[in-house]
């Protein structure tokens, strides 16, 4: 029997790990802006960033330590290889295997990094993306049928940084709000080889642990199918896109890539006032 397609796998698990979605050249080419980016940001150069004591936007500065940074894309980075690679064939095509839609359907979205922090280890606690922790089992029931999205972490380096629980993309339940990974049943390491990508539905319960005795830098992408309408509006625009809609951020797109972002400024136009997903 021939095994499992990536689509059958994505829906089954709730998330698939593929292999070979960049070549050796582009990922010393990542490796290399990726630490710079790093390197501008413990500086204190760049100031998008995902603060220590923050798990989720807005972030704010009140810690000099940092777990993440912000919009990789930006042309001030100067690091056209961040785009190069979100809009390359290798993942678009794999991202519209997943989400059984055509390239006229592929919307951009978010492209962070993931890093280790410098101070301490710490854990972020379980949730999904766009459910509210205090949210209803009703209310969670209809937040699982509305996403139409793929979400993909790209490992630069060795990375078992995310727990998920597989299958709890379409499973109701009163989880609780514990931030062990060990204290979930079910729950288990996504283990990533550098160059490994893994694509998760973002309704599944995950969580990140990060420690500050090794180097970590994962690419951190989500990508949107545009028949969703403004259904992904929220968990999107809270992190802040305003500079995506200026001319310098487009002149550094191919025409696919300008596309793309064509639909992500139409999500913007017809969501109005969106809010925050999640609770610090």
């Amino acid at each position: 029997m021939p095994p499992p397609s990536l689509k059958a796998q994505f829906d089954e698990h709730g998330f698939v790990i593929v292999a070979n979605l960049v070549s050796p050249d582009d990922l010393a080419l990542l490796r290399d802006a990726c630490d710079d980016v790093v390197a501008r940001t413990r500086r204190g150069e760049w100031t998008l960033r995902r603060t220590v004591g923050k798990q989720f936007p807005p972030y704010g500065d009140g810690d000099p330590d940092s777990w993440g940074v912000q919009m990789l894309m930006h042309p001030d980075l100067g690091h056209p290889v961040f785009a190069k690679w979100y809009t390359s064939d290798a993942l678009t095509d794999t991202v519209r295997e997943l989400l059984q839609c055509r390239d006229e359907d592929l919307q951009m979205e978010l492209f962070n990094l993931l890093i280790n922090p410098t101070s301490h280890d710490f854990a972020l606690r379980w949730h999904r993306d766009d459910v509210k922790g205090d949210a209803t089992l009703e209310e969670e029931e209809k937040a699982l049928t509305l996403w139409h999205h793929g979400r993909a972490r790209r490992a630069l380096y060795d990375d078992s940084c995310l727990f998920v629980v597989p299958g709890t993309h379409k499973l109701i339940d009163d989880y609780g709000c514990s931030e062990s990974p060990l204290d979930m049943p079910g729950a288990m390491a996504v283990s990533l080889k550098p160059g490994e990508t893994v694509f998760y539905n973002s309704n599944i319960l995950h969580l990140g642990t990060y420690s500050a005795k090794h180097k970590r830098a994962t690419l951190h992408a989500s990508m949107g199918d545009a028949r969703g309408g403004s259904v992904r509006a929220r968990n999107v625009l809270q992190h802040g896109l305003n500079w995506m809609k200026e001319e310098p951020f487009r002149n550094t797109l191919t025409e696919k890539g300008k596309t793309m972002l064509d639909r992500l400024i139409k999500m913007q136009k017809n969501a109005g006032e969106v809010g925050y997903s999640l609770e610090n």
